[in-house]
């Protein structure tokens, strides 16, 4: 089943490409409803790179409810869209069951120096599908409203790499990171 999301955002496309590519905005439009917690060491990096990453998902932040694996690619078009992909799955607990995630975040320009946010979802877990999917979809209209609350905070850079690569230096500025002008806590 697919999930569809299309929504302007209150930022420039760099602002909010760096966004979607950011675990500490992924925590921040999921709560308080669901949060994340990386079982990689050394914990969540600031920008997601390739790969695949396995999260415990948490009810409310608190309760540990599954694993899953968050699989990250960034395909190229040459429409000027980016897009970053999770192609994920489940692995155990409330989550098992998923057999396919294919999650497609896209941004582009729009008029005002705005940001056009696509999101798709397709899901299948079987005879479980419909369940799994009235789910997200509620959960997807959240994280929708709290992006769109959230973007205007997102400060802009006037260097933002286009691609994700391992010699690009990250410039965290993003709800939970601290800015080069703010010192941490």
């Amino acid at each position: 089943m697919r999930i569809l999301l299309k929504t302007v955002l209150d930022c420039d496309p760099d602002t909010a490409w760096r966004a979607i590519r950011s675990p500490a905005v992924l925590q921040a439009v999921s709560a308080p409803w669901m949060g994340f917690e990386s079982r990689e060491e050394g914990g969540f990096p600031e920008e997601w790179p390739t790969g695949e990453h396995v999260v415990c998902v948490k009810a409310f932040g608190i309760v540990p409810i599954a694993d899953q694996v968050i699989g990250i690619s960034f395909p190229q078009r040459r429409d000027g869209v980016r897009m970053m992909r999770d192609n994920g799955r489940g692995l155990v607990g409330a989550f098992a069951p998923m057999r396919r995630w294919q999650h497609s975040l896209t941004v582009a320009a729009a008029p005002g120096g705005r940001t056009l946010y696509r999101d798709q979802l397709i899901i299948e877990a079987g005879v479980l599908t419909p369940l799994f999917w009235a789910g997200t979809w509620a959960f997807w209209q959240w994280r929708a409203a709290r992006m769109r609350a959230l973007a205007p905070t997102w400060a802009s850079r006037p260097s933002v790499p286009d691609r994700l690569s391992p010699s690009s230096p990250s410039q965290p500025d993003l709800p939970g990171q601290p800015s080069p002008s703010q010192p941490s806590a």
